[in-house]
């Protein structure tokens, strides 16, 4: 008897063990993550859907891990990699923004004002009229989510 409860006790362990290393039930499959209708704001790209990322940048598995956003549009696992000054988060849509009203406190009449001042989030041309930020037209488009639409790309 003794030996047949060693035997269950294991097979539990066993049991909880699988549970606990076992790989998501999405396992490499964006679709999968996507159909519960959960995950619609970005966040970290889980490992098991990393190499799917990476193949839509091509770049590393690596790089989609420490650099790369994913979330849920419409079922479709959508990916966004930080890249060369791309923005993963929500777009700015706001028409007056402080650092580039203090840009233009320092660069009157300016006919542009650089990112660093904007930030690389907004959506918008901007320039100074005398010492104030005036925003122009929009550069980018914003998908019903909010996020900047060409920063993102299906990864299946």
């Amino acid at each position: 008897m003794r030996r047949r409860a060693g035997f269950t006790i294991l097979l539990g362990l066993a049991a909880l063990a699988c549970a606990v290393f076992a790989p998501p039930a999405f396992a490499g499959d964006g679709a999968a993550y996507c159909a519960d209708g959960r995950h619609q704001v970005a966040s970290a790209v889980p490992a098991a859907l990393q190499p799917n990322v990476a193949k839509a940048f091509g770049i590393s598995v690596e790089m989609a891990r420490d650099a790369a956003t994913v979330r849920c549009v419409g079922g479709k696992l959508m990916a966004c990699w930080v890249g060369a000054n791309l923005d993963c988060g929500r777009a700015n849509v706001h028409r007056s923004l402080l650092g580039a009203n203090a840009y233009c406190r320092e660069h009157p009449g300016s006919d542009s004002i650089p990112m660093v001042a904007t930030g690389h989030d907004t959506i918008y041309d901007w320039r100074c009229d005398g010492r104030r930020a005036v925003a122009g037209k929009a550069n980018r488009a914003v998908d019903a989510s909010g996020y900047i639409a060409e920063n993102w790309r299906e990864a299946q």
